[in-house]
């Protein structure tokens, strides 16, 4: 399961028409813990930002999946209620559940929400979609990482052949 942080940034950003101004933007980084998130926007942000940033506020974040399209303007966060029965009690309960959706305006929004969510066999109900403030979403995954000098990759690790003795009946496998 991904764990994802919000994580806010402040740093001075160039407009369109080149004037400077501080801006504070969230950014959603899927990472293992608050310091991996924190490094991950770090390293990102180093790509981006000409001049010095600071790193606020990292707080996990109750989204549980998120829906990107490529032509989407905005995220769109959703909330949906799936409706359980408590067994012992002998009640409904409701459980919320958060989603991250990339749209153009909210009815392309829910269109893809539906869509993402044709896989849920229990009935749901959409409680509410709203714009949200974050800016970018960092994946974990397709990340090309340096492995360490002192450290060798598996692969290679299986390709050594062992020289040990012919197994006889005496000694056994071992």
């Amino acid at each position: 399961m991904q764990t994802w942080f919000e994580v806010k940034a402040k740093y001075v950003k160039v407009d369109d028409d080149g004037r400077e101004r501080k801006v504070s933007e969230v950014y959603l980084v899927d990472a293992v813990s608050c310091t991996d998130a924190e490094a991950r926007l770090t390293a990102e942000l180093m790509t981006m930002v000409r001049g010095e940033f600071t790193i606020g506020k990292v707080v996990t974040s109750n989204i549980v999946e998120i829906f990107p399209h490529e032509d989407g303007y905005n995220w769109w966060k959703a909330r949906i209620a799936i409706v359980a029965i408590d067994e012992v009690a002998g009640k409904e309960k409701k459980i919320n559940s958060y989603f991250l959706i990339s749209a153009d305006d909210i009815q392309q929004a829910l269109n893809r929400l539906e869509e993402g969510l044709s896989y849920v066999l229990v009935p749901y109900q959409v409680i509410s979609i709203t714009v949200s403030p974050i800016i970018d979403v960092l994946r974990y995954f397709g990340e090309k990482t340096a492995i360490p000098s002192n450290l060798k990759p598996i692969e290679k690790e299986l390709e050594v052949v062992y020289d040990s003795e012919e197994e006889t009946e005496e000694t056994g496998p071992y």
